[in-house]
């Protein structure tokens, strides 16, 4: 699947309620992300501490994270292809 595709269908599923912006971007998918990736976080730290990774659960985590992630491209006014070819272009300048 394309990135563009995936983030014109999950902006489909995109309801928030109320939208605090600031400077014209929305926050609410800013605080998602950063729970989200919590969540992906803690199923890999309980992989560590348990000697087994939840695989299954923590790419569920990651979903939403990337849900969240175009959510933030979406409210920045750009699309999930420029933001992955920005930054590789970024990742060969190092």
């Amino acid at each position: 699947m394309d990135l563009n595709d995936y983030q014109k269908a999950a902006a489909e599923t995109a309801v928030f309620p109320h939208q605090p912006e600031i400077e014209g971007v929305a926050i609410y998918p800013v605080l998602g992300l950063v729970g989200e990736s919590g969540e992906f976080a803690e199923k890999i730290k309980k992989g560590i501490r348990d000697g087994r990774l939840d695989r299954a659960g923590a790419i569920k985590e990651l979903g939403d994270v990337l849900w969240y992630v175009a959510a933030c491209a979406g409210a920045l006014g750009v699309d999930l292809n420029r933001v992955a070819e920005e930054n590789l272009v970024k990742l060969h300048d190092r």
